[in-house]
């Protein structure tokens, strides 16, 4: 990998040799274009050739600064090959940590993070509380679904007791007015017999017995029906009574633990328990990572300025650099590389140097020429000149 290109990234421009058709076509105005008896226009020419002398000086001092820096660091590459072969092993050794410390630190930056940060910083604040919290919730939940399943029950048979109720209340009033049509009837056919038995002469004792046995079993069949009613009907009640009480127990368990699955819901801020030990079970795998990559961290560190210190005893000028390019140190292949790479680097810098150095000798030269050229205008060109 050329990690120069990412240190020393400039934008690129096109070069082209430095001639005097060149400068013409650079220039934004050229003299035989330009009235120099015009006041504007003369000013207006001088102050171009001025411009292009700041602009090119501006982008000299930066060219400058940077090749001395790439001069800089193909001087410390001259002075790391040249030292002997035993300090050449010690940085060697260095180096290959370093080296495999940033693999392995760009693999962990490359593997996708299991959880956000958020999420791992809300584990992180109640993993003394895991996995204990997460039995408790889950045995929270599961007796949540049992005292609802109770309620529900106990509803059910609520229900059916108070339409066993209802029967048993119409079945009583049945009862009596059962009874009474019976009552009615058997005296309704004493009377029919009576009236036979005077009217007609006939003989009708077994017409009253048959009577008074249907009145009796009637009468009695309706006591024993309307008496086991009212019985069962006291029963069904104390039995409605002592539910309701059970029911109401029951609620206040269900309330009791809704109020506290809600707590639990907001203090480890979940929505289930399931949801819970998979984010637990995330942050176990996640913390191992993370740490790893935190150890990774600090042998970095460590080789890091290891090898920094050792290369500072040998003059090197900017011994960082080469914690990025620890290959190099390793593969002479890659060495030759960075290298190759600086010297074109440097190339393409001179020539840009005299490019526009081109320009500002030209632009001075030019404004020197009008001076000796229009001298009567020359006072008024050098003061334009002491402005920049």
């Amino acid at each position: 990998m050329k990690l120069w290109d990412k240190i020393f990234k400039r934008k690129k421009v096109a070069q082209e040799e430095y001639t005097e058709d060149n400068w013409n076509e650079a220039s934004t105005l050229r003299r035989e274009d330009v009235n120099m008896n015009d006041e504007a226009q003369r000013e207006k020419y001088v102050r171009s050739c001025l411009e292009q002398i700041e602009e090119a000086s501006k982008e000299m001092d930066e060219l400058t600064a940077e090749y001395s820096m790439v001069t800089s660091y193909l001087t410390d590459m001259e002075e790391v090959e040249a030292l002997p072969q035993e300090e050449k092993k010690l940085i060697a050794e260095r180096a290959e940590k370093v080296v495999n410390l940033l693999g392995e630190q760009k693999r962990f930056q490359k593997s996708a993070s299991r959880m956000s940060d958020q999420d791992y910083k809300r584990m992180e604040r109640i993993q003394e509380e895991m996995p204990e919290g997460y039995e408790k919730v889950k045995e929270c939940e599961e007796y949540h679904e049992l005292v609802k399943n109770d309620l529900v029950r106990l509803s059910g048979e609520r229900h059916a007791y108070y339409y066993r109720k209802n029967e048993l209340r119409a079945l009583i009033e049945n009862t009596r007015g059962i009874a009474v049509i019976a009552m009615i009837a058997t005296v309704t056919a004493c009377v029919i017999l009576l009236i036979l038995q005077v009217s007609l002469e006939l003989n009708v004792k077994i017409g009253y017995l048959l009577t008074a046995g249907f009145g009796a079993l009637s009468l009695t069949f309706l006591y024993v029906k309307h008496t086991d009613a009212i019985k069962e009907l006291k029963r069904l009640e104390l039995a409605i009574n002592k539910l309701i009480l059970l029911q109401n127990r029951v609620k206040i368990r269900y309330v009791n633990n809704t109020n506290l699955l809600d707590y639990y819901y907001i203090k480890f801020n979940i929505e289930s328990s399931t949801q819970l030990k998979e984010l637990w079970d995330l942050f176990i795998v996640e913390r191992e990572e993370r740490a790893k990559i935190e150890k990774a961290n600090e042998e970095l560190d460590f080789y890091s300025g290891g090898l920094l210190t050792l290369l500072g005893r040998y003059h090197i000028k900017d011994p960082s650099i080469w914690i990025h390019q620890a290959e190099a140190l390793l593969d002479n292949k890659e060495m030759v590389e960075i290298r190759h790479d600086l010297i074109v680097r440097r190339q393409k810098l001179r020539k840009q140097m005299e490019y526009n150095k081109g320009i500002a000798d030209m632009a001075h030269a030019e404004v020197k020429d009008l001076v000796v050229a229009y001298p009567k205008y020359a006072q008024e060109i050098l003061g334009i000149v002491s402005e920049y």
